[in-house]
């Protein structure tokens, strides 16, 4: 069910209810709409408060939570491996398809323009969801909690063999596949916003004239390799029909 300010407060709190049950988690309910609310809405409801802060905290429990569990199960791959297998579970990509597992998009707190976009399905937006909600669930759970909570999102992620391949170059792995299914060479489109000491970079990975995906990251490489893993996935998926 899709939130909207004017639901019924009942209707709300189930599902809120819907999404801790599925999350495993019980954390207060002010908590757990401010994980999901984004600056959109927070703009068009006068400023209030929105989700960055406890995404600034969660993906930094986000990244030790894995980086420990990649240690503590992997004692013989190197560190380049290891920092490769962590870069492809803490990703845009990765992040957004643990959403979409648990119905995250339906949850949201959008604004109008947000709404329209198709942003309860961006992987940028529910990736920094994600990492609010482990922020909020550190807060008001403690550490532990929220380490399981990561744990247990990114584990149907662990099970998938292709996963790991196709990030520790997805830039290659792209173009192999374009080549594959005769798509041409890849191409990057990248932009940047933000002040020079929080600059974001978007990178749009186009195809033969069409814009198959975007990426987001702190720097031109980062944002490009997210896009080319997000259009990996979208090209590998049997429902693409390419």
């Amino acid at each position: 069910m899709t939130t909207t300010p004017d639901q019924p407060v009942s209707s709300l709190r189930a599902d809120r209810a819907d999404l801790l049950s599925r999350l495993d988690i019980d954390i207060r309910p002010e908590l757990l709409d401010l994980a999901l609310t984004h600056r959109s809405f927070a703009y068009e409801h006068g400023g209030i408060a929105n989700n960055e802060r406890l995404e600034f905290l969660g993906d930094s429990i986000l990244g030790q939570a894995v980086t420990v569990m990649l240690f503590t199960a992997n004692p013989d791959l190197d560190e380049g491996d290891l920092a490769k297998r962590r870069a492809s579970l803490v990703s845009t990509v990765a992040l957004a398809e643990a959403a979409r597992a648990i119905g995250l998009g339906a949850h949201l707190r959008l604004g109008r323009g947000e709404e329209l976009t198709g942003g309860r399905d961006k992987p940028s937006i529910l990736a920094d969801t994600v990492e609010a909600i482990i922020g909020a669930t550190y807060l008001d759970a403690g550490g532990d909690t929220a380490t399981a909570l990561v744990l247990r999102l990114i584990a149907p992620l662990l099970d998938d063999p292709d996963r790991f391949g196709a990030a520790m170059d997805p830039k290659t792995s792209l173009q192999e596949l374009a080549a594959a299914l005769g798509r041409g060479m890849p191409s990057y489109h990248v932009t940047d916003s933000g002040p020079d000491h929080d600059k974001r970079f978007h990178a749009t990975v186009r195809l033969g004239g069409d814009d198959v995906a975007t990426g987001v990251g702190s720097s031109k490489k980062q944002a490009e390799m997210a896009a080319a893993l997000e259009s990996w996935t979208l090209l590998s998926s049997p429902s693409d029909g390419l």
